[in-house]
């Protein structure tokens, strides 16, 4: 078992493995702020081998490299931000409109039969009920009535129901409902590629959670990525280069393509490529995800 250290002992650790600090009180103090071991994951980057065993850093590496590229995958969790909330409430508002319009407003989009449920898995509805009896939104309790001493959402529009739903229901939501035609519908109703639009969204919730996480976005694969349109990956790849079909890039091309047409924003793309140098060492962890074991960064 690995003993606990202290941010000091931290400090000194990565001293001890070739790591160049120029001011250790300053690496301290970083240290005590972000977590030495959420650091680490993006040191082992820069180390020789450490799925071998061997924790050296490479020769002329500094912590204050390590330190650029782990405020460069901040700064990109923040930039996605706003996209990711455009493309979440346009989701939202074309799923209650598809439902509304085709289904009925009312009681079909909680009813068991709506939706095409694994055996396996948490059954839809209990997971739409969960979220709106939970919500303390005016728009959703003004509906809420008790049938013997349960609650009773019958009456709930789904336009205000949809709001409560968290973005994971929401998701299940699309690839589930109207025995699996509803993701068309939403597809439709938005101007989007039908194939493979659920799990498009998919992705989106998973991108969208570890960037609330806080989690790494650099030399990350998203190994349960949405099927990015052929045509969407080409015009992206003309603007910022080549990146890897399962990198966060692609899924960022995914998400630009879904907020231009539904005119909810602009891409955040050429933003974020214009920021950094494609040879650089954060972008191509972002184009070219790989294992730490393979040290060539």
């Amino acid at each position: 078992m690995k003993p606990s250290l202290t941010v000091d002992q931290q400090v000194a650790l990565m001293s001890t493995r070739n790591l160049a600090i120029a001011d250790e009180a300053e690496c301290a103090r970083f240290l005590a702020a972000n977590n030495y071991y959420r650091f680490s994951g993006y040191a082992r980057y820069f180390q020789i081998a450490p799925h071998g065993g061997d924790d050296d850093f490479r020769p002329g590496t500094t912590f204050d490299e390590i330190r650029g590229v782990y405020e460069a995958d901040e700064a990109l969790r923040t930039a996605l931000v706003k996209p990711l909330a455009s493309a979440e409430l346009l989701l939202r508002t074309h799923t209650a409109s598809a439902i509304a319009h085709i289904h009925g407003p009312y009681g079909r989009y909680l009813e068991q039969r709506f939706y095409t449920d694994a055996v396996d898995r948490e059954p839809t509805v209990d997971a739409i009920l969960r979220d709106i009896t939970r919500s303390r939104e005016r728009h959703v309790l003004h509906f809420r009535t008790a049938a013997d001493g349960a609650p009773d959402f019958r009456d709930l529009p789904v336009w205000s129901a949809i709001e409560a739903l968290s973005f994971g229901t929401l998701s299940r939501c699309i690839e589930r409902g109207a025995g699996a035609s509803l993701a068309d519908d939403v597809a439709t109703s938005l101007g989007v590629a039908k194939a493979g639009f659920a799990y498009r969204v998919r992705t989106l919730v998973y991108l969208r959670n570890r960037c609330a996480h806080h989690s790494r976005l650099w030399h990350h694969s998203i190994i349960d990525a949405g099927p990015t349109p052929n045509n969407v990956r080409a015009k992206a790849k003309r603007k910022i280069g080549q990146f890897h079909p399962r990198s966060v890039l692609d899924a960022i091309a995914s998400l630009d393509d879904l907020i231009v047409r539904g005119q909810a924003g602009v891409p955040a793309l050429p933003h974020i490529a214009g920021q950094h140098r494609p040879e650089s060492v954060f972008w191509q962890g972002l184009a070219s995800p790989r294992t730490p074991d393979d040290h060539r960064v």
